[in-house]
């Protein structure tokens, strides 16, 4: 038995697919969803989304929203997914140095809230 998994941002959809299952950040911690979960509807937090095809486990990084599970079906809206494997370590690495080093030069409460988000 599988789940249909379908990741949305606003402008693409990232993912749609059977999956076998998932695990997801969520505000209140990680989820597992396996075929069968009981419905919920709950908010997603900036994480990981691990993914289980078959033998094979996915990742793909989220920018938080909504998730809808219900009928073996799951639906993520995000404001934002890249898969891991269109993930560059390097670039990543970068742009987290880049992050904390505006972190450190900010002032005021608006820019500390603005470079802690790049941050994540």
């Amino acid at each position: 038995m599988t789940l249909n998994l379908c990741v949305l941002t606003p402008n693409r959809i990232v993912w749609d697919s059977e999956v076998k299952e998932i695990i997801l950040s969520t505000n209140s911690g990680q989820t597992g969803v396996l075929p069968n979960h009981a419905p919920i509807a709950t908010t997603v937090g900036i994480g990981i989304l691990i993914i289980r095809l078959n033998d094979q486990w996915l990742t793909m990084a989220l920018m938080g929203d909504f998730v809808r599970i219900g009928n073996n079906e799951i639906i993520v809206l995000v404001n934002d997914a890249k898969k891991g494997s269109d993930i560059d370590p390097q670039e990543a690495q970068q742009t987290l140095e880049v992050a904390k080093s505006n972190l450190r030069k900010v002032e005021g409460k608006r820019q500390i809230i603005e470079a802690n988000l790049a941050l994540r």
